[in-house]
């Protein structure tokens, strides 16, 4: 069985120091002989930091936008080539900083890739002078920042060398607030025991269990339709499934016509798929109830067939 690329996603606000943590895990994976390639996104029309790439390393940039809104799409087709072209081990996405970190997961979820990547975890690099002094920013940064955090699986405080010890207490109060239970660090120039960064996640599962351990914050989870489903039956479920799902996203055929599903928000889209395709869906959410849902969509399948 082929070994799936192990993801790590770096998150965080505009300038808090992702690049420098990026250039760290590069050097760290060469010493290790592993193949890594790098997706970076930018904001602007110009790369500002892709020159920080060793030539050897294989990149795809997304510029002019971001990955979890207008260029989602094409993060998708960049992470699927990216694999097809190299034997990779490692894949290290670095997104914008205007980015929501769920959105990132997302795509790397996506039914194409499923079978390819294991997501490590989001790693947000932090300003920490920034974020002790958030309420001179407007509200949407304030929300992003918090989202960054929330969202972790391990938080890096950037830039505390000049902070006092009180304003240090604080961003650990604020760490084990907004993201009880998970690893954080205090430190200068995004320096981290690098190796903790790839054992966020465990080993893979099988299907109709979780794709990560619980050590993640954000759960992942995979079910399989043995065939066509009734729609009204389907949304009927959808519209009782528990607010703690943030995303769904994958195949589902209903009479002779198989759609790519998505979810996001409370809201249910369908596109046609022309292709043939496997009937699964990537859930995406906090304290999944892996029982529960798998319970709830047998009933669906179950209840599908008398109608």
């Amino acid at each position: 069985m082929k070994k799936k690329v192990d993801v790590i996603i770096l998150a965080g606000f505009l300038g808090s120091g992702k690049t420098t943590l990026l250039k760290q895990l590069l050097v760290y994976e060469k010493e290790r002989n592993h193949k890594t390639a790098v997706l970076m996104n930018e904001l602007g029309k110009v790369s500002i930091d892709s020159d920080v790439i060793p030539g050897d390393v294989p990149l795809k940039e997304l510029l002019n936008g971001c990955i979890c809104c207008s260029l989602s799409d094409q993060l998708e087709k960049q992470l699927w080539a990216l694999c097809k072209e190299n034997e990779l081990d490692t894949l290290i996405i670095e997104a914008t900083g205007a980015a929501h970190p769920i959105d990132v997961l997302d795509a790397c979820l996506s039914p194409y890739l499923l079978d390819e990547l294991s997501v490590s975890g989001i790693i947000s690099v932090m300003d920490a002078p920034r974020w002790l002094d958030r309420d001179i920013m407007s509200v949407q940064a304030k929300m992003l920042m918090l989202e960054q955090i929330k969202h972790a699986d391990y938080i890096v405080w950037n830039k505390t060398d000049s902070l006092s010890p009180e304003q240090k207490e604080q961003l650990e109060r604020d760490a084990k607030r907004l993201n009880k239970g998970t690893p954080y660090i205090l430190t200068d120039y995004a320096s981290v025991e690098l190796s903790r960064l790839f054992s966020l996640a465990g080993k893979q599962c099988s299907e109709h269990q979780p794709i990560s351990t619980e050590k993640l914050k954000v759960k992942t989870w995979v079910y399989t339709f043995n065939g066509p489903v009734n729609k009204k039956v389907f949304e009927n479920w959808l519209c009782e499934a528990p607010s703690s799902i943030y995303r769904i996203k994958g195949y589902i055929k209903y009479e002779d016509q198989i759609y790519l599903f998505q979810y996001s928000y409370g809201l249910p889209s369908y596109e046609k798929e022309l292709m043939k395709m496997p009937l699964r869906l990537v859930f995406i959410g906090e304290d999944l109830d892996e029982e529960r849902l798998e319970e709830g969509l047998k009933e669906v399948e179950k209840n599908s067939r008398y109608r």
